[in-house]
């Protein structure tokens, strides 16, 4: 009997997720343009976090790339247009400062504008999901294409890279 309980579970964990997903990307984008104070070794901290986390995802690019199709390039790639939005989105930032300390403000259209990027992969990938089921393709078939989730998982963290490296460099000017 406890068995026949799994299938419901899974059924439950998968519809609590679906229930979720909006409200984390509401958060998302909330979290995106709020003002925030000014703290040198958070930023520092952050800056060398995904100067890790970006070698870590090239190399996993590169690994990848024996089973995705042009994964290093799509990665690569992606990084590199994140980088230049990161670039954007610290010159449309804007900073003040109250009697006591620094603060800074991202650009609220940036924040929605990689908010919808990643609520628009999420999308892609249940509808690829959703038509992998039904063609009854090949598991590789379908693996092969999904050169593209590497792209906006590299624009979002060359993003986030360029801009709090920006920060960081801004700040100390400050």
């Amino acid at each position: 009997m406890p068995l026949l309980l799994i299938p419901l579970l899974v059924l439950a964990v998968v519809l609590l997720y679906l229930l979720v997903l909006p409200l984390s990307l509401l958060q998302r984008y909330r979290g995106g343009r709020r003002r925030r104070r000014v703290q040198p070794w958070v930023i520092g901290i952050n800056a060398w976090m995904l100067a890790l986390s970006a070698a870590t995802f090239l190399i996993g690019a590169w690994i990848s790339n024996r089973w995705i199709d042009g994964a290093m390039t799509h990665a690569s790639l992606g990084l590199a247009a994140g980088g230049v939005l990161g670039l954007l989105g610290l010159a449309l930032t804007r900073f003040d400062r109250d009697a006591r300390d620094h603060f800074y403000t991202p650009n609220q259209w940036l924040a929605l504008a990689l908010t919808l990027l990643v609520a628009g992969r999420i999308g892609l990938g249940f509808w690829q999901a959703w038509q992998w089921t039904q063609s009854g393709a090949a598991h590789a078939a379908w693996l092969v294409r999904q050169g593209n989730l590497l792209a906006v998982g590299g624009a979002l963290l060359g993003y986030y890279l360029a801009y709090t490296w920006g920060l960081r460099a801004r700040i100390r000017r400050l």
